[in-house]
């Protein structure tokens, strides 16, 4: 959430920085105005509670010195009356003030590509030269249901269409790259968590899921419950509404869940295959940094998203999201594509993003600075990586021309030693 405070007293440069990600400015107006209408009631009620306390000992004086008071005493009580109606316009204006603030985004951090959509993004690098095969590559649910290791037609059958099975080695693929993945982040220096997979409004609140996307997730009707979209959920929220000790800074956490996403308007879009799921793992990574520190931090995660990938042998890119195509919460973000040769084209795999203080102020996180005053943290999170997009980029990168696929060599320990699943 922005700061009040500071869009108070930048208006022109949030309208424009906001005029980028689609806010307009009639909003920031608006805010801005019902902002000052409310410090004015502030003023107001701060006169009146001064004039009250004077009528008070006005009163005490006169029937100390027992004189009539009555003139007085209906003084107080109209002013008491006007006291009260002003609490309750500044309590209107104060939820008002914060709904609508609480639905703005980021600011965009200055240095990002400014346009109104993916194609304003910018390339940063390209990372491995993508296969060339003497065969015409399959598509990974063609391959996954050759070989009896995916089972969509179940999974629809069971829970609905996005839904899928994990079969045989499909499961053990699955699996083994998780471990991989999380194995790897431990060694990097991330301390590994198993969150709750269901959280409560607060700590959507917190993220920037809610109030403005309720759409997108799935709710647990009649409880102040919702099944995780990203593990980024709990993970931030481990410290909301906590003082962090300074010398605690940067905490790396990281943890395997299922993520659970409704797809509101993506109808259409990628309905085969393992792109686009109502359920599908993840490997997450979250951060906690001063603020000093963040963006050479966010630079790290990127690579340690990256290297995940190297080892795997799977061609991927880095790009710079512009202000359209980035996220609600991020200031900053940097997607990495891996190469899926049945599309001939990068998908993306993981996103790697900086929300500075955005989700720290909503979720009131904070540390101690060497002055001893209180300060937000900045919190940043990634995937590292989604694991059914890097089952299906394994599967298409990894097949051969008798439909077997070659297991990576980093993950055959976790496979039994098999090196090549028929």
């Amino acid at each position: 959430m922005l700061d009040i405070k500071m869009i108070r007293q930048n208006v022109d440069e949030v309208k424009e920085q906001l005029g980028n990600r689609g806010v307009k400015p009639e909003i920031i107006e608006e805010i801005v105005a019902k902002d000052r209408k409310r410090r004015d009631i502030i003023v107001q009620t701060e006169t009146l509670k001064k004039q009250r306390n004077d009528v008070s000992q006005a009163i005490a004086q006169l029937k100390r010195n027992k004189e009539n008071a009555d003139a007085q005493i209906e003084e107080m009580k109209k002013v008491g009356d006007a006291i009260k109606a002003f609490d309750e316009e500044l309590n209107g204006l104060d939820e008002e003030v914060t709904d609508m603030a609480s639905r703005l985004p980021n600011m965009p951090n200055k240095t990002i590509p400014v346009g109104p959509d993916e194609d304003s993004n910018v390339e940063l690098r390209k990372v491995g030269t993508p296969r060339t095969f003497d065969f015409e590559p399959k598509a990974h649910w063609e391959i996954g249901e050759k070989l009896d290791i995916l089972d969509f037609e179940r999974g629809a059958k069971v829970a609905g269409s996005r839904f899928l099975y994990y079969k045989g080695w499909g499961a053990r693929l699955e699996r083994a790259l998780y471990n991989f993945m999380l194995d790897e982040h431990a060694a990097d220096g991330y301390t590994e968590i198993i969150p709750p997979y269901v959280v409560n409004d607060e700590s959507m609140y917190g993220t920037g899921q809610f109030p403005k996307f309720k759409a997108d997730v799935f709710q647990i009707e009649n409880e102040n419950l919702t099944l995780i979209p990203t593990a980024e959920v709990p993970l931030t929220n481990y410290y909301r509404d906590e003082v962090i000790p300074e010398e605690k800074l940067p905490v790396y956490f990281t943890a395997l869940s299922p993520s659970f996403r409704s797809e509101a308007g993506s109808a259409g879009r990628d309905t085969r295959g393992l792109i686009r799921l109502h359920q599908f793992n993840k490997v997450e990574m979250v951060k906690y940094t001063k603020p000093e520190d963040s963006y050479a931090e966010l630079e790290k995660m990127t690579n340690d998203a990256g290297r995940i990938m190297e080892k795997l042998g799977l061609p991927y890119h880095v790009i710079t999201l512009s202000t359209g195509d980035m996220g609600f919460s991020a200031a900053m973000t940097h997607d990495l594509e891996v190469w899926l040769p049945a599309q001939d084209m990068y998908r993306e795999i993981s996103s790697c993003s900086n929300t500075e203080t955005f989700q720290a102020r909503r979720a009131h996180i904070q540390y101690r600075d060497d002055n001893g005053k209180l300060q937000f943290v900045h919190t940043l999170n990634g995937s590292g990586l989604a694991v059914g997009r890097t089952l299906a980029a394994v599967l298409e990168n990894y097949q051969n021309e008798d439909g077997s696929v070659t297991v990576p060599e980093v993950l055959r320990p976790y496979m039994g030693g098999l090196d090549v699943i028929k």
